[in-house]
């Protein structure tokens, strides 16, 4: 039965509906007319004449580095004379154009058109404004890089090819998007990746009929295994550090153009309570660190869930100090403990939202004031019993040490669900909620490869970095999961 449930929710489902492929051919022969005719509407392109070459140069102002078009191409083509022409488009820069359709991708890709008696040539001088490199919000550090990536594509490769200066990084470019026609490059180290997940990667990828891509985590749920399951599959980074270690464990990195995160495949649940400061600090800070990430996770989705089976079914369960105060505090309290806990979780998701829309000093106050005036008014009025907002409480907090924001967002959901199986059903809901978790958890696979591995299958070999930090000398061998071809990656003395 629950092999039938799964399967129908968690299985890949492949989209009915097809996108056209490929960019429409531009009719008509390689003129200025035809290339206006192509951007008409189109406000924004600029049309510069030089009567005396008899040229005209058409491009898009706000896609060019306007300091490079004035001293490459406008200085060189006003102060040349008609003698002097066949010399100066002689230069490597300017590349003769045959083709209508690839003139207008030229240009739309932040190229000059220079139209000619002699021909039409192309001068790449893409450069709009780009962000510089900043200290990422969403995944901090106390130790170590503070770098993060932009949403430059050739920014990020180059943060990559500063810290792994190596000739066997290897890089696939591909277009996705019908529309938007957005680069993604596939990374991966020769000799160490297995070459099946490489080349399972890259086809996803080329098969992805999609009219626009506006950021890599839409690239990731369009590759999932199981696009229907609550639980991110693939990791993603914000940081170059992560994106490295990554790539010398054999996995794969995906960035794509307009997008600030790297998505590493395949992954595995555990690399979500994972963050760099581990391995910066001493690796006893790390272990403890890591064990409390994992405290965390069992304390957010059950917490809430027994209070509400206890509570309902089971008060034999409750010492007798405190079933005293417990039934006071339930006493003036209305509704039976699952709605109560329904209320109250729903209400903190609330302030949870506002907070983080808000603007951030805002948004710090309405989390702060806004959970200590309701929860003390809801205690005060019977809404709610203080035991209830204690467990609430703890639950939330608990749910902020985990470092992924995804993986967050889907515990939060989780709870929902263990709630109500525990208010139906009392405890035996609740190891039902964790056994369906279980088997769902371990029919999840991430590029093919298991996503609860090294618990399931079990791989003892993985455990002093998946459940503990050990220290750098005992890490010899890559992890398991993506099979790496080079198993051994350091050769350190004990």
């Amino acid at each position: 039965m629950f092999g039938k449930f799964f399967k129908k929710f968690s299985s890949v489902n492949k989209p009915k509906e097809k996108f056209p492929q490929g960019e429409p051919q531009v009719s008509g022969p390689l003129t200025v007319g035809t290339i206006l005719q192509e951007f008409r509407d189109c406000q924004d392109l600029i049309r510069y004449t030089i009567p005396v070459l008899e040229a005209e140069l058409l491009f898009f102002r706000h896609q060019i580095d306007l300091q490079l078009y004035e001293r490459e191409v406008l200085r060189p083509l006003q102060n040349i004379r008609k003698e002097e022409l066949d010399g100066l488009l002689g230069e490597s820069k300017f590349v003769p154009a045959t083709d209508a359709t690839d003139t207008v991708q030229k240009i739309l890709a932040g190229g000059i058109a220079i139209f000619l008696p002699q021909g039409v040539y192309i001068v790449d001088a893409f450069g709009p404004e780009k962000r510089s490199i900043e200290q990422s919000e969403t995944e901090t550090a106390i130790t170590g890089p503070h770098d993060s990536f932009t949403e430059t594509l050739d920014t990020n490769l180059s943060l990559i090819r500063r810290k792994l200066k190596s000739n066997r990084l290897k890089v696939r470019q591909y277009r996705v998007g019908e529309l938007s026609k957005t680069a993604v490059c596939v990374l991966y180290i020769d000799g160490i990746a297995n070459m099946e997940y490489v080349d399972r990667m890259s086809e996803r990828i080329k098969d992805i009929e999609f009219s626009s891509l506006y950021d890599g985590t839409m690239l990731t749920q369009m590759i999932d295994d199981f696009p229907n399951s609550l639980f991110p599959l693939f990791q993603t980074s914000e940081r170059p550090d992560i994106s490295i270690s990554k790539l010398n464990e054999g996995k794969i990195i995906v960035i794509a153009d307009q997008s600030p995160s790297a998505i590493i495949a395949p992954s595995s649940l555990f690399e979500f309570f994972t963050t760099p400061d581990d391995y910066y600090n001493r690796w006893v800070v790390g272990t403890a660190l890591r064990l409390l990430r994992y405290l965390a996770f069992i304390i957010t989705i059950s917490l809430t869930s027994l209070y509400v089976a206890i509570t309902t079914y089971h008060y034999e369960m409750i010492p007798e100090n405190l079933l005293t105060s417990l039934t006071e505090s339930r006493s003036r309290v209305p509704f039976p403990p699952i709605i109560e806990a329904l209320l109250m979780e729903t209400t903190i998701e609330f302030l949870r939202e506002a907070g983080a829309r808000l603007p951030t000093k805002i948004g710090q106050t309405i989390g702060i004031v806004g959970g200590i005036v309701i929860g003390t008014a809801a205690v005060e009025a019977g809404f709610t019993s203080n035991i209830l907002i204690i467990a609430v409480a703890m639950s939330a907090i608990a749910s902020f040490v985990i470092p992924s924001y995804v993986m967050s967002g889907s515990i939060r959901l989780l709870r929902f669900g263990l709630i109500i199986l525990s208010g139906m059903l009392g405890n035996f809901g609740f190891v039902t909620g964790l056994a369906l978790l279980f088997i769902h958890l371990s029919k999840l696979t991430s590029l093919g490869a298991p996503y609860t591995i090294p618990a399931a299958p079990i791989k003892f070999v993985d455990w002093k970095d998946i459940f503990i930090r050990g220290p750098f000398w005992s890490l010899r061998r890559r992890p398991s999961q993506p099979r790496p071809v080079d198993k051994y990656p350091n050769k350190m003395k004990e």
